[in-house]
C-alpha cells in the first residue's frame, strides 16, 4: 500500500513538474520574442538628423551655406556612397571624415575632389551596425577667410525614411 502511494505521489510530482517546466519554457520564449521585437523597432524620425531622401542637408557657418548630399539617399551601409558638398563660398584645406555618433566605429576619411570653385565630391563606404540603428556624424573642416571652421552633420545609416 505504501509503495503504491509513493508511486502515485511521484507520478503527480513528475506530472506537475513537467507542467511547470512547460510553462517556464513558454514564458521565456514569449519574453525573448518580445525583446527581439523591441530591438528591431526603428525609432521615429529624429529631426536633428539629415534626411537625404527629403533633400540636401543645409548647414550655416556665418554667411556661408553648405549643402550636403549623399547618394543613394537612404545611406546604405557596406555600399559605396557618393558625397557631395556645395558651398556658397570658396573653402580652403577642406577635409571630411565620418565617425559613429553614439558608438565608436573607427574614423572614416572621405577623399574629396574639387569639381569647381565651390563644389566638391568624394566617395565613402562604412560598415553596418548590428543594432539596426546607426547614426553617423560627419565632420567637415576647412579654412574660411583665414580661420579654421568645423561643421558637423548627423545622419542615419540604412535610413527607411
Amino acid at each position: 500500500m505504501l509503495t503504491s502511494c509513493i508511486k502515485r505521489l511521484i507520478f503527480v510530482l513528475n506530472r506537475n513538474f513537467f507542467l511547470f517546466l512547460i510553462m517556464l519554457v513558454t514564458m521565456n520564449l514569449t519574453a525573448c520574442k518580445e525583446k527581439t521585437e523591441q530591438q528591431v523597432k526603428i525609432p521615429s524620425a529624429d529631426p536633428s538628423l539629415c534626411a537625404f531622401k527629403q533633400g540636401d542637408c543645409l548647414k550655416m557657418v556665418g554667411d556661408v551655406t553648405l549643402r550636403i548630399s549623399l547618394s543613394p539617399d537612404n545611406a546604405p551601409s557596406e555600399k559605396p556612397l557618393k558625397f557631395k558638398l556645395l558651398s556658397s563660398d570658396v573653402l580652403n584645406n577642406l577635409q571630411v571624415r565620418l565617425e559613429g555618433r553614439d558608438m565608436f566605429m573607427g574614423v572614416i576619411p572621405v577623399n574629396i575632389s574639387q569639381v569647381d570653385k565651390t563644389s566638391y565630391e568624394g566617395q565613402l563606404i562604412y560598415g553596418s551596425c548590428s543594432s539596426g540603428y546607426m547614426v553617423w556624424r560627419g565632420f567637415i573642416s576647412f579654412i574660411l577667410n583665414g580661420s579654421e571652421q568645423v561643421v558637423t552633420f548627423d545622419f542615419l545609416a540604412d535610413n527607411p525614411h
